[in-house]
């Protein structure tokens, strides 16, 4: 499936039920074939998700000398021994709109001295530059040049370890450290930093390659850079972001789902939110049931944060569960300031909500004096109907997809090559699921 002009018509009404399979999750995956390049020797990533982001990282590896193969599905080995540069056009080739090209730059520096990454796209739900990610290579020593068709990086001294205190815990920040602050010279301090599982998943898989990392209280890593890495053998943490949008799914369509593969620990907020809106679940050894309680749903108050708080991918799908709500429920999305952009589908197709500029929350919010709708209020139950729909991100997409499995009515949902950046196999489990669907293009 291709990135754009895909289209899906729904029938909608009609409860998803079955059982679906979660591989790794995108936000580890991606990153973990990226440290590949640091090993000396050759790496075995396992659970790799058939999604377009990866299919993107694997061409970017390839134009620069690293050879992978899979000889089985979800198994990945990447053998970095050859690694080189490549010419900013098969960079930019292979990048399009995705923003991992960035991270490639710190294990790039190390290998060969020099690194090239040219303009960066990404999911429009917010301004993430990239300048933070320049000014820590910086620190680290390294040399940035910006030319008129991307950027090119140098260490003519080699990488230093250095001390990194992030305004904000970002998770492509600290991933930035961590890669480029194991072959470092000498101990890099990260204050401020991401503890998502992913990154936490990342540090084992970097420790596993011979880095000395150490993960102190109040969100403080230290690094102990190491002159030579291996390569490692792993398997990825599982998908918690799919897992909590099918779990919103059962819910928005009155339907039960097994999600095999998702586990309790990195669920544990989420859990706890669907439990208050009234959905109920059962955690097993190999999964976590999700389905509707066949009575009536309860509003709730939401402010995603980063990890350990309320994700701000989890909160576009269960905004479409909590329609279903009786009362009124409130999100302040705090994470990304632009994430609401998806609500409009929903209105055109019933739903009561109102988005506004003020916080609806008592968290501290980084842009509550700027112009952005970034608290929405909910208010329920509304019966959605079936709309022409197009898909704007890939959360806000599948939570498109809910909101028309949901509808009564048809509903034509265009762009949802979009969703495949994330979701593996998304229409093959609607299958399995038992959705209403034809899908075109």
């Amino acid at each position: 499936m291709g990135l754009q002009g895909d289209t899906i018509t729904i029938h909608g009404g009609r409860p998803l039920h079955g059982r679906i399979e979660l591989k790794g999750a995108k936000n580890l995956v991606t990153k973990a074939m990226v440290a590949a390049i640091l090993g000396e020797t050759p790496s075995v990533l396992r659970d790799v998700p058939d999604i377009s982001d990866v299919r993107v990282v694997r061409g970017l590896l390839d134009v620069h000398g690293v050879k992978v193969t899979s000889d089985e599905e979800g198994v990945l080995h990447l053998d970095p021994s050859n690694v080189e540069s490549a010419h900013m056009a098969d960079i930019d080739a292979h990048a399009g709109s995705s923003r991992i090209p960035i991270l490639f730059c710190g294990p790039l520096l190390h290998r060969l001295g020099e690194a090239f990454i040219p303009d960066l796209g990404g999911c429009r739900i917010g301004d993430r530059p990239i300048d933070y990610h320049l000014e820590v290579l910086r620190q680290f020593g390294a040399v940035v040049e910006k030319q008129p068709s991307g950027i090119r990086m140098s260490a003519p001294n080699g990488l230093k370890g250095t001390k990194v205190h992030l305004p904000y815990p970002s998770v492509g920040a600290t991933e930035q450290v961590l890669l480029t602050a194991v072959r470092a010279d000498g101990i890099t301090e990260l204050r401020g930093a991401a503890i998502e599982p992913e990154i936490m998943d990342l540090i084992n898989i970097l420790q596993k390659m011979g880095a000395i990392i150490t993960v102190d209280t109040d969100r403080v890593i230290r690094i102990e850079g190491v002159d030579r890495l291996e390569g490692y053998s792993h398997t990825a943490l599982f998908d918690r972001n799919e897992a909590a949008s099918w779990a919103a799914a059962a819910l928005a369509t009155e339907g039960d789902i097994f999600v095999g593969g998702a586990r309790q620990a990195e669920m544990l907020t989420f859990l706890n939110v669907f439990r208050k809106v009234g959905g109920k679940f059962d955690i097993a050894d190999d999964g976590i049931r999700f389905y509707h309680p066949g009575t009536e749903l309860h509003p709730v108050i939401i402010e995603t944060d980063v990890h350990p708080g309320f994700m701000t991918d989890w909160q576009q799908p269960l905004v479409v569960a909590l329609t279903k709500a009786k009362g009124v429920s409130i999100v302040h999305e705090t994470v990304y300031e632009q994430r609401f952009g998806f609500v409009d589908a929903l209105v055109e197709m019933g739903a009561t909500i109102q988005v506004h500029k003020e916080c609806l929350g008592g968290q501290a919010c980084r842009f509550g004096q700027r112009n952005f709708n970034h608290s929405a209020v909910i208010s329920g139950p509304t019966q959605l109907h079936g709309a022409d729909i197009v898909v704007p991100d890939l959360r806000g997409g599948f939570s498109h997809l809910i909101a028309a499995l949901s509808a009564e009515g048809t509903s034509r949902v265009s762009n949802v090559g979009i969703i495949s950046r994330g979701y593996e196999k998304f229409i093959a489990k609607l299958e399995q699921l038992g959705a209403d669907f034809v899908l075109e293009g």
